[in-house]
């Protein structure tokens, strides 16, 4: 048997390819959108992709099932528990088998059991895997996609926090703690291989080590400690991060059937002519760093630099509108393949940003300042500072003259700022505040400062904060 691990750190998303050397065939788990690096592995091992086994819809990224059934062929094994609102709708062109709990299917003389494990999602289900062409009668590991995590374990309220399914978050969790108890009960041997890692949306607390074993989970696992359901449900349905809100579209993207993108697919860079037209008609994303973005960029366009698309463009990017890039030619393909990841579908092209400021269209600026320059006008209120961290980071200290306004929410928060005051952005470091003032400008809210350093570096100038609840912004 061949085990072969792949992580998309920008999306902190771990997917595996099983293979069995013996019948030359390999299955994917948890596929992401970019298949070509499964395509190439299977290739130089000598294998043909021919099954794709997925643990439930998926809510984070555009899955790459239907990508791989429609390119090489392969069979779909796909969950049908759960009410009828989350079964898979694209299915019927494909070779493809629905699971229940207990069913199986094999790889050459490899094993899938099929355990429905529902709570992050009611249709989720976890393959058991057992080499049987190696001689052993009992299981190696199993696939617990967004169930069971290094150190944590699925969140059960993404359907009513980013879907908008009213009333499913405690159902959700009451199902989830059945299902943990159910994984408690597996043998202590068993390896554990989960869907993410560190810097997941998809849980709290989630480790950084790539896999771990059902008995080291059930000695450390804060969220397997519990026997007592309403505590478990009192402990998962709190603190959780921030669910973004294109995990809607994911969801929906992923029931429905994501686009085929096909082989050979690309994008162009497109004539600086058609910049202001852009603007109008669609979402300009600038993916320079901010520093540079902050000395001259188009107006209208918003700055994410690439290295932050993957967390904050679905957040910010109108996924009903056309989305253009400004970046360099060389980073055109990476940046489109990040936002392809999340469901972003309709990227008309990229404009070269040295053309762009050639052609004096990076025509609009905004000023930073150190918190020794900002202190005292924001102290005395003379700016409006606005607070673009998380709920969490706000409540462990923020500035007192601040007003909480989450970055991910802020193009739909814009009350109240009118911009008759100089209004100040500060998140921990200054990244996050860099892009919550290229989306303040491209508001029209045009006299914005950035706040370099941010909250650490106010901190660490031994300025006054204070703790406080989170905020409803």
């Amino acid at each position: 048997m061949l085990l072969k691990y792949f992580y998309d750190q920008k999306l902190a998303h771990a997917s595996y390819l099983v293979g069995c050397q013996r019948a030359k065939e390999a299955v994917i788990v948890d596929p992401g959108r970019d298949i070509e690096p499964y395509i190439e592995l299977a290739d130089r091992e000598g294998l043909k992709i021919t099954g794709v086994a997925e643990t439930h819809i998926h809510a984070d990224y555009v899955s790459g099932a239907r990508e791989l059934a429609d390119r090489v062929g392969a069979k779909l094994y796909v969950s049908d528990e759960g009410p009828s609102d989350w079964k898979y709708l694209y299915l019927e062109p494909y070779d493809h088998q629905l699971l229940h709990d207990g069913d199986h299917f094999m790889l050459g003389k490899i094993r899938f059991d099929v355990l429905h494990t529902p709570g992050h999602t009611p249709e989720s289900i976890s393959f058991v895997l057992t080499d049987q062409g190696g001689g052993a009668d009992k299981p190696m590991g199993i696939f617990t996609g967004d169930f069971v995590f290094v150190g944590s374990i699925g969140r059960p309220d993404l359907l009513e926090e980013a879907a908008g399914l009213a009333g499913t978050a405690e159902p959700g969790a009451r199902d989830l703690f059945r299902s943990a108890e159910r994984f408690k009960s597996m043998p202590d041997y068993l390896q554990v291989w989960p869907a993410h890692g560190a810097g997941s949306a998809c849980g709290k607390g989630l480790g950084a080590i790539p896999s771990s074993t059902v008995g080291y989970e059930k000695l450390f696992n804060p969220a397997l400690q519990f026997t007592d359901e309403e505590e478990f449900v009192k402990y998962i349905l709190a603190d959780q991060p921030e669910a973004p809100k294109y995990f809607a579209v994911m969801k929906r993207v992923n029931k429905e059937g994501p686009k085929v993108l096909g082989a050979g697919h690309h994008h162009s860079i497109l004539d600086v002519g058609q910049v202001s037209d852009a603007v109008k008609s669609g979402t300009v994303v600038d993916v320079s760093p901010s520093p540079d973005f902050a000395k001259g960029h188009v107006p209208g366009s918003i700055n994410i630099p690439i290295g932050m698309l993957a967390g904050w463009a679905g957040w910010l990017v109108d996924y009903d509108r056309p989305t253009y890039l400004i970046c360099q030619p060389d980073q055109l393909e990476e940046a489109a393949r990040v936002l392809h990841k999340i469901g972003v579908e309709e990227i008309v092209g990229g404009f070269d940003t040295n053309q762009v400021r050639a052609a004096g269209l990076a025509s609009e600026v905004y000023a930073t300042g150190t918190p020794a320059d900002l202190s005292s006008a924001i102290e005395s209120g003379e700016v409006q500072l606005i607070d673009v961290r998380s709920n969490d980071e706000w409540k462990a200290g923020h500035i007192e003259q601040a007003e909480h306004r989450f970055l991910g929410r802020l193009p739909a928060n814009l009350d109240g700022l009118s911009g008759d005051k100089k209004i100040v952005v500060q998140c921990q470091s200054g990244a996050r505040s860099s892009i919550g003032v290229s989306v303040l400008q491209a508001a029209g809210i045009k006299n914005v400062i950035n706040l370099t350093g941010g909250y650490a570096a106010w901190k660490s100038d031994q300025l006054p904060s204070v703790q406080g609840q989170a905020c409803c912004t």
